[in-house]
């Protein structure tokens, strides 16, 4: 394994302390990827088929291509010339981008009602299951259901096989 492939990668232990240097044999632990997506966890753990995972990535593409994301730094563009406050403040998104901002919108009414919720936290936001259902008030283990149920239908609006 590489040095960087190192880096992405921790060791998390997951209950008790090393006592002696040593790990203790009733204890586990687990390797974890911090780079990899929530949605890409479900498929590698059997969760979501190939067919589910590849519509959450065509989703998350198209949302990030629409540039719906939160910036998280300043926008460096020159100020408009006039000082019309009545101008939007929105961005001027570019025919790819405008396209991808309608898929992604069509895709979420495509989902129903309901399912869009879970479906961008997991895709999109790259919330863990967990996180979205407490986010949600959904109980625990009832997101991964409604997750591949919207899964299946964004896959059937992206003509998905």
């Amino acid at each position: 394994m590489t040095a960087r492939a190192n880096r992405w990668l921790e060791d998390v232990a997951l209950q008790g302390e090393v006592a002696g240097g040593r790990r203790d044999a009733s204890k586990r632990s687990v390797t974890v990827n911090r780079l990899e997506s929530p949605l890409g966890w479900l498929r590698a753990r059997g969760h979501v088929t190939e067919r589910q995972y590849s519509a959450g990535e065509k989703l998350r593409c198209d949302w990030e291509r629409a540039q719906l994301g939160s910036r998280i730094t300043m926008r460096w563009d020159a100020m408009p010339a006039s000082r019309d406050r009545s101008r939007s403040s929105a961005p001027d998104l570019g025919a790819g981008a405008l396209d991808a901002k309608r898929r992604f919108e069509e895709a979420l009414i495509e989902a129903g009602p309901g399912l869009g919720d879970i479906l961008w936290r997991i895709a999109c936001a790259g919330e863990g299951m967990r996180d979205a259902e407490t986010a949600l008030g959904w109980p625990a283990r009832s997101g991964k259901l409604v997750l591949t149920l919207a899964l299946d239908r964004v896959a059937d609006y992206y003509r998905i096989k």
